[in-house]
């Protein structure tokens, strides 16, 4: 990986003096990169700029200010893939005042903020990250979409209580339509028996929250998907995949809902899909059972 060297310390006064430079998609960037850690050039020029030079300058610029810093991993060929984008110490200052908190207290580190590079994981948090982004993207260019909602893997965990800890959450709406999703993003690094292991957690989601959240598979080759298939078909929760091709968006008619083989629906459509009738009772028990509790609360 060749990578930015660790860079001295931000002055504290440097926060006031970058403040009158920052844009509105500025502090949007800045606080895209403290929520999901690394993002790639393409990535953020999809999501906030017209064309990529001008995504190159103002990241660029913004590298020099010490709001962001970047590397550039090398891929199996040893050629240097494009810049990948984090949080600098400055940048990390700049969000911390935004959220009101103390600048000086953020826990912003050089080395944890850097480590993502050498991480056997920097491959998948781009892939999960790709997959959110050109969602942002699509939302961008047209009015009638709308990615309302993307939490991160680390932001579901806490907020699931670590009952499922999918690889992101998010609420797609297009056309009328809006669909709740956990994503699972396959890199084929583990044995399919393990991708069913993981619908269990989902069920346990299911019964806590009440809610049917669809869970969609994402694999990048059609004969993992065919493989995947073959293992989720028992799913009891609301199941979709796809195999996501270098042309393909997420947004488009590339999901296969469990038990609908040969149907391809856009994301959104799924909103209009059946849920496994277990689900419906899972669901419907769970709700009940609050109900009585509110009750007997109530009455108590």
């Amino acid at each position: 990986m060749t990578a930015s060297s660790l860079r001295p310390r931000a002055a504290d006064g440097l926060v006031m003096a970058v403040a009158h430079r920052l844009t509105e998609r500025d502090r949007q960037i800045l606080t895209m990169l403290s929520r999901h850690r690394v993002f790639t050039t393409d990535q953020l020029a999809e999501m906030y700029f017209d064309n990529t030079n001008t995504a190159q300058h103002r990241l660029t610029t913004l590298y020099k200010l010490r709001l962001v810093d970047r590397f550039q991993p090398l891929d199996h060929r040893y050629a240097s893939l494009p810049y990948h984008y984090v949080l600098d110490q400055l940048g990390a200052m700049v969000v911390a005042a935004e959220r009101g908190e103390d600048p000086d207290t953020s826990r912003w580190r050089a080395d944890k903020a850097l480590a993502i590079g050498k991480s056997q994981r920097l491959g998948h948090l781009v892939g999960v990250n790709g997959f959110f982004s050109d969602l942002q993207a699509e939302s961008r260019r047209r009015e009638d979409c709308d990615l309302s909602l993307w939490w991160s893997e680390r932001h579901c965990t806490s907020q699931f209580d670590r009952i499922a800890q999918p690889d992101g959450l998010g609420v797609w709406e297009e056309g009328g339509n809006r669909v709740v999703f956990c994503l699972e993003y396959d890199r084929s690094t583990e044995a399919l028996e393990r991708l069913e292991k993981k619908l269990k957690s989902y069920e346990d989601l299911q019964v806590a929250s009440g809610l049917a959240y669809w869970i969609v598979f994402c694999f990048g080759h059609p004969r993992r998907e065919a493989g995947a298939r073959r293992v989720l078909a028992q799913a009891t929760v609301p199941v979709a995949t796809a195999a996501l091709g270098p042309t393909q968006r997420p947004h488009e008619a590339i999901w296969a809902p469990i038990g609908d083989e040969g149907l391809r629906l856009r994301l959104a459509e799924l909103a209009g899909v059946p849920i496994p009738a277990e689900s419906e009772e899972r669901i419907a028990e769970t709700r009940a059972y609050r109900r009585r509790a509110a009750e007997q609360w109530q009455e108590a």
